[in-house]
């Protein structure tokens, strides 16, 4: 009976009511405005604990020490959820080894949250931010702050924002929105007349640790001074092993097949000494457990069969996925666009890169920070958040922007070269106020290389991936569109909306949901990506947030002439 009632309020169930009694923009409207409620979870809630991506009997874990809140505890008799304790308390991620955590569970937030949808059935770090947006367009302002509280709840317990609320998210954190959504909802509550300047100062110690976990080892780019991003567990991620069906037996095939892009990727272990691998590059996994190294893959090679004799095959070879493809791979997921191209193959190398949207979020979150500190009466540190704010400013002008080519790209750090890779992230610096007015116009020269007829597609890079061509992200065309209504750019601005506000209407009319992702160049929300994860999630929470965001800056005659 739990099953059937989770289907018969799913997204795709109920927007199909609403669509024969709704007309024009108001049923795509009432989807959204519907889907706050059935995407909310809560700690009360048996679809909480519910973790698709994980085939463990759900548990609760709470904080070391922290008594067990009596709806907790009716938990686990309604829902057969068992409820643990972490086993000490954490201060900052890399404190706990999340390899050593049976069964993995859903972390304890105190306040309701709404998730992405289907897989992702866990508050996560920089969805949020784009939810939150949605909740207050649609004057959920209380659900808004709730979320926030929880992300204090979470730096203040396990250590960090979290890349979402479950155990095996212990060792990462997300893209770092936090500064933007406290403003967002002080700004609301204000709006409304309730303006909570205690609030708000109580924000700015959490605002601070997170911030500092970006600008301390290991989380430091080299010597540029900039952030990259870095997940502080080893080997293969538990829910990349059990979600993730054959993911990291296709990455070494890809590398066997372009031996030019795996680098020192894939290691050979010793048929006699299994637990140990030939080249000396490896030589730091030795000792580390099973989980950490990963799964063997065996590699052999034959001739093609052109007749009944049988093939002639060299001896096998047996292959792992190096430490540092791991860590690769790892901090891919938290920096959010899993998977893309754009940091090397299958996001290899993103902990060897200074991100351009990374560093543009810590200079937006500095620039946050010089306005609440004068609003919470520490004028005194503005002056300090200014000058980190122009610091950085002026580490990206000289390492992330490419003026010959109008892009600003990603530093490789570790080769002290620029990529080429042509990324939609280009535009954060517009969206952060830090790109200069030739920088911004440059940058809108370069929209051709982005723009589809359904709104702006990641990459020009037909990788296979999903966050690559030719699939557009209803977070970055918000992020891209702002950026140029920033510099004055609004007739681009509102072309681009149109698309993407006209791709996803379309979509809904068809099948009655909203997706995760949409292919801007066919206009539809058909995924067949080729590498890594394939589903299109419906939901879906950021989704509906840009939708309303974006359709509340389009012109009202714009806005009108989308409704069918």
């Amino acid at each position: 009976m739990f099953v059937l009632f989770l289907f018969a309020c799913s997204p795709g169930a109920l927007a199909q009511e609403q669509k024969k009694s709704a007309p024009g923009l108001a049923s795509i409207r009432q989807y959204i405005s519907a889907g706050w409620d059935n995407l909310t979870r809560s700690m009360t809630d048996c679809a909480s604990v519910v973790d698709p991506k994980m085939k463990v009997n759900p548990v609760i874990y709470l904080p070391a020490g922290f008594a067990a809140p009596v709806a907790v505890e009716k938990l686990h008799t309604a829902c057969n959820v068992d409820i643990e304790h972490l086993p000490k308390p954490i201060h900052q991620l890399g404190e706990i080894d999340t390899n050593t955590i049976h069964p993995h569970g859903l972390l304890y937030l105190e306040n309701k949250y709404v998730v992405p949808g289907g897989r992702f059935n866990e508050m996560y770090g920089w969805d949020s931010y784009f939810i939150i947006l949605g909740l207050l367009r649609d004057g959920r302002t209380d659900l808004a702050r709730g979320m926030v509280e929880n992300f204090f709840f979470e730096i203040e317990n396990y250590g960090a924002l979290l890349n979402a609320n479950r155990t095996y998210y212990l060792t990462r954190s997300q893209p770092p929105f936090l500064s933007s959504m406290v403003l967002a909802v002080y700004d609301a509550e204000k709006h409304a007349g309730h303006a909570d300047p205690a609030w708000l100062a109580r924000a700015y110690s959490y605002l601070e640790k997170d911030y500092s976990m970006w600008t301390r080892d290991p989380h430091l780019a080299g010597a540029t001074s900039l952030a990259r991003y870095y997940d502080f567990g080893e080997g293969p991620p538990a829910e990349g092993l059990q979600d993730e069906g054959g993911f990291y037996r296709k990455v070494v095939s890809y590398f066997m097949v372009h031996p030019d892009q795996a680098d020192h990727y894939l290691v050979e272990q010793d048929l006699v000494h299994p637990d140990l691998v030939k080249q000396d590059i490896a030589k730091q996994e030795r000792g580390q457990s099973a989980a950490a190294l990963g799964s063997s893959y065996g590699i052999t090679v034959c001739d093609i069969s052109t007749t009944m004799a049988h093939p002639e095959c060299e001896p096998k070879h047996v292959v792992r996925l190096s430490a540092d493809y791991y860590k690769g791979d790892r901090s891919m997921r938290e920096s959010g666009f899993d998977i893309s191209f754009r940091f090397g193959a299958y996001g290899s190398a993103t902990h060897h890169y200074a991100p351009v949207c990374l560093n543009s979020l810590l200079y937006k979150t500095e620039t946050d920070m010089d306005q609440i500190s004068v609003s919470v009466g520490k004028a005194s540190e503005a002056k300090t958040w200014r000058a980190r704010a122009e610091a950085r400013k002026g580490r990206m002008q000289q390492y992330l922007w490419d003026g010959d080519h109008g892009f600003f790209f990603d530093y490789d750090f570790t080769s002290g070269r620029k990529s080429s890779y042509r990324y939609l992230t280009t535009y954060y610096p517009l969206w952060a106020g830090l790109a200069t007015p030739e920088q911004a116009a440059a940058v809108v020269k370069n929209l051709p290389v982005f723009e589809q007829p359904g709104g702006l597609a990641m990459s020009p890079e037909n990788s296979g991936a999903q966050w690559d061509y030719p699939y557009g992200w209803a977070p970055v065309e918000l992020l891209a569109i702002q950026g140029l209504r920033r510099y004055g750019y609004n007739s681009e601005a509102d072309r681009l909306s149109y698309k993407f506000l006209s791709t996803v209407i379309e979509n809904f009319q068809r099948d009655g949901t909203i997706r995760e992702k949409y292919n801007v160049v066919t206009r539809s929300s058909e995924s067949q990506v080729t590498v890594g994860y394939q589903e299109n999630v419906v939901g879906f929470g950021w989704t509906n947030g840009a939708f309303l965001e974006l359709l509340h800056a389009l012109p009202k005659d714009k806005a009108e002439s989308l409704a069918p």
